[in-house]
This record gives C-alpha cells, sequence and structure tokens, in this order.
C-alpha cells in the first residue's frame, strides 16, 4: 500500500523538490544584474509550481504543505531584488527610537548627535537614494509591523527580515484560509486560491523580497469574505485596516455604491454561479426580510454612509499616533511623487511619454501622470454606474477591472503591484493576470545593467502579451 502511495506521489514529489531546488538558488545564489539566471529560474518555477496545482488540485494540505516549505526556503535570506527593506528597518528603528518615521528624510539626519539608530549608515547606503532622500510613504499598519522589528531586533539587520517574513507568512496563510472560504461560498474549486499562494511571483515578492502587499491582501480577502456574510460592521473596519497597509483599496470604495444600494435582487435571494456555471441560491446570515424596492433603497444607503465612515475613522485612527499638519504634507507630498516623477515598466504612459517628447521635447510626466492620475478616477466612476453589482462576485470582478485600470495608466509598475488584481481574478472567469504576473519578471531586465535601464521592447513585449490575453478572455465572454 505504502509502495502504491509512494508511486502515486512519485511525480508531484519530483516537482516539489525541483521547486524547492529553484528557490534555494534563488534566495541564495542570485544577483539581481543576472537577468538571464533570473528569469530562467522564475520560468522554471513557473511551469513547475502550475504543472503541480494542476496534478494536485483534489490535494489541499499537500499544495499548502508545498506553499509553506517554499517560503521557508527564504527564511535567513536577506532580498535580492529590492532595497526597499532597508527602508522598512529604518523607520521601525526611527519608531522605536521615539522619532516619526514621516518627520525626517533619512540623507537629512544621519550626521545628527541625536541619532541613536544602530547600523544607520548601512541602512542608508543599502536603500538608495531614492528613498534616503524622500520622506516615508508607508502607511501606518505598515509601520506598526517596522516597529514591531524595530524593537526586537534592533541591531541585526537580518533579524528585522525575519521578523517581516514571518509577518508576511502569516498573512499568506491568511489569505489561504479566507480565500479558500470565500471560494466555497462561491461554488468555484477551491484549489484556485493556489493561483496566488503558491504563484511563484508572490512567494518571491513578497516572502523574498518583503513587500507588504501580502498584508494587505490578506485584509482585503478578509473584509470581502465579511462583507459577503453580511457582516459588514466588521467588513467596514477590516478595509479600513488593509487601506492603513497600503493606500490603493481606497480605489475601491466608490465601486461598493452600487453593490450596498442594489435592489433588483432581495438580498435573501442573491445567485452565485458554481465551478459548472450554474447558477445556485446563496443564502446569507442576517438576509432583510423582503420588503419594498424604495425601501431596501434606503436601508442599503444607509448602511453604505456608515460602511465608508468606519472605513476612514479606521483609517484616521492609524495615522493619529504620527499626525501634525507638517507630517501631513509631507507624506502627501512623497506620495504624490508615484504621479509625478517616478517611471517604471508603465504602458500607456510611455506611449504619451514618446508623444510628449515629439510634441513638447521633453519628458511631460508631471502633466501626463495627473491626467492619468484624473483618467483612471472617472473610468472607476464609469465603472461605477455602469457595471452589474447583483453578487459579491460581480463586485470583485469590477475590482479587477478597476485595479487594472490603475495599473495600465500608472507611471510606475513594480511587480509586486499586481498582488491585488492577482489575488482578485481568482475568484473570477479572468485568468489575464496570472500571465503578467508570469511576464512580468522582463521588468527586471532594467537592473542587468550597472546603471539602469529599461529595454522598452520587453516592456512592449510583456503588455502585448496580456494586452491579448484579456482580449481574447473578453470577447470570448461575450461571444
Amino acid at each position: 500500500m505504502d509502495l502504491k502511495k509512494l508511486q502515486l506521489y512519485k511525480t508531484p514529489l519530483v516537482f516539489t523538490i525541483s521547486c524547492f531546488a529553484f528557490y534555494l538558488s534563488f534566495a541564495y545564489d542570485l544577483e539581481r544584474p543576472d537577468f538571464i539566471k533570473l528569469a530562467g529560474l522564475y520560468l522554471g518555477l513557473f511551469f513547475l509550481s502550475f504543472k503541480l496545482i494542476q496534478m494536485q488540485k483534489h490535494n489541499f494540505w499537500f499544495l499548502a504543505g508545498a506553499a509553506l516549505l517554499f517560503r521557508l526556503v527564504f527564511m535567513f535570506a536577506l532580498p535580492n531584488l529590492s532595497q526597499d527593506y532597508f527602508r522598512f528597518i529604518w523607520d521601525g528603528r526611527l519608531i522605536a527610537s521615539g522619532m516619526n518615521p514621516y518627520q525626517f528624510i533619512p540623507d537629512n539626519i544621519i550626521g545628527s548627535s541625536n541619532l541613536v539608530i544602530a547600523q544607520a549608515s548601512e541602512l542608508i547606503k543599502g536603500m538608495g537614494s531614492l528613498n534616503a532622500g524622500n520622506y516615508s510613504n508607508y502607511a501606518p499598519l505598515n509601520q506598526l509591523i517596522f516597529a514591531v522589528a524595530g524593537f526586537l531586533s534592533a541591531k541585526s539587520i537580518l533579524g528585522s527580515a525575519i521578523i517581516f517574513r514571518i509577518v508576511i507568512i502569516l498573512a499568506d496563510f491568511g489569505t489561504l484560509f479566507f480565500g479558500r472560504k470565500l471560494l466555497k461560498s462561491f461554488g468555484l474549486p477551491e484549489h484556485r486560491i493556489f493561483w496566488y499562494i503558491l504563484n511563484p511571483f508572490i512567494i518571491i515578492e513578497m516572502t523574498g523580497n518583503l513587500h507588504f502587499e501580502s498584508v494587505m491582501v490578506f485584509l482585503l480577502i478578509w473584509s470581502l469574505y465579511l462583507l459577503h456574510q453580511r457582516k459588514w460592521i466588521f467588513s467596514a473596519i477590516v478595509f479600513g485596516l488593509s487601506i492603513s497597509v497600503k493606500l490603493l483599496p481606497l480605489l475601491f470604495l466608490p465601486l461598493l455604491l452600487k453593490y450596498f444600494l442594489r435592489a433588483s435582487t432581495p438580498l435573501s435571494m442573491t445567485t452565485e454561479k458554481n465551478s459548472k456555471g450554474n447558477a445556485t441560491k446563496t443564502g446569507h446570515p442576517g438576509r432583510l426580510p423582503a420588503r419594498g424596492t424604495g425601501s431596501r433603497r434606503i436601508d442599503g444607503f444607509l448602511k453604505l454612509i456608515a460602511f465608508y465612515f468606519l472605513v476612514l475613522a479606521t483609517v484616521v485612527l492609524s495615522f493619529l499616533p504620527f499626525y501634525s499638519a507638517e507630517v501631513f504634507l509631507n507624506f502627501m507630498s512623497s506620495v504624490g511623487l508615484w504621479f509625478g516623477k517616478f517611471e517604471f515598466n508603465a504602458s500607456v504612459y510611455y506611449i504619451i511619454r514618446w508623444i510628449g517628447f515629439q510634441w513638447k521635447g521633453y519628458n511631460i510626466i508631471e502633466s501626463a501622470g495627473t491626467a492619468l492620475a484624473i483618467s483612471t478616477f472617472l473610468l472607476v466612476i464609469i465603472i461605477t454606474f455602469l457595471r452589474q453589482y447583483q453578487t459579491t462576485k460581480q463586485l470583485i470582478t469590477n475590482m479587477l477591472f478597476a485595479v487594472t485600470i490603475y495599473l495600465i495608466f500608472s507611471t510606475t509598475v513594480h511587480p509586486w503591484y499586481l498582488a491585488i488584481p492577482l489575488i482578485l481574478s481568482v475568484f473570477t472567469e479572468f485568468k489575464y493576470v496570472i500571465v503578467w504576473s508570469g511576464a512580468i519578471i522582463l521588468s527586471y531586465y532594467a537592473y542587468s545593467h550597472s546603471e539602469f535601464q529599461e529595454n522598452l521592447w520587453l516592456i512592449g513585449l510583456e503588455y502585448l502579451l496580456v494586452a491579448g490575453y484579456f482580449l481574447k478572455e473578453f470577447f470570448r465572454k461575450i461571444y
């Protein structure tokens, strides 16, 4: 019997061991400028991981165990694809020293006699001139995580990285827990959650490179699950906490308007489609009694206002320990840099930039960035009023479209920005973000030179693959 089981698991075990070896090489034997090795390992992991999901899609605990194993590989490694963690450690140690991280630019206080941060020069050098020359733009709940590392590991960079990593791994498994429950409530195959949890992009960018989008995603999925269960008060608070990690979920607030105001279908008779495409009725705790359309609209509107209030109150309360008029201006100026100064791996913006050079003769990023941000907001409003919102699944699909528009119109699209659209796509019929999570590795070519230099042909190929797959899915859904 044991031999039969061993034979049954022979191929999955080979794939798992191969992934383990690839992640080991990625974590401890890779330098960012080596683009060929970087891309080779990444694409190999992409193939092996999705084949593993395909082979073991009915074996939840095998896949969950593999997801944990692959993350633990990185436990004692310092990130090799990102410098951001140096700033995380810096902010955390500032807080541990009783200083406000939003109040000081690292370069401006490095020589101060009052600065008592261990390894300060090493942290400044590690974070690079861009981070060291600007105010912190990391939201309060993120700062709380940094502070924990600042208190518990005040003199060890690796120790701080391990603390960050533990938090991120716990967040990923929180996403696994609530994501699985949400899939089951939609009648969708629960193995879909591994398109996120076992995706090499998530393991490398979050656990490996210490990006806290994992924590934001966990809180967002938890909030959506609570909302689906009609526990909207707790959902609002958790949604606010998600914004307090990263500001991006603010983008989704307008989309909740029609979701709360929907009146054409009584809440007790909401339907979802299961994995076979059959409509099934979904009961909800605390469902409203049958009432007129007008009464349901009023109830929905009052709940919407209360939801918005709780979300914003949670965000405001998280900022209060740091707040002053000066700090608010510093934070907003730092956030504004992403729309008016920085550019990386963009799509629509690069086309506009080229047109600007032909027309104006210089980089028009400041005006173009503002115009693209306004366009994103207007398109999200259009989605809010023109798309259907009868179910939570439809809400998530519209959230996916909204964040996709945001990224397509952004001047800067770092790989880890794909975390939210990737998790949202798990609950929809669209898989173009999975393709994007594979193609995004092409953006790392920019770091293969001593002087940062993007290859626009590779960027074009990345977006051509994504756009092509999206259009294929979109028109297949229509016809």
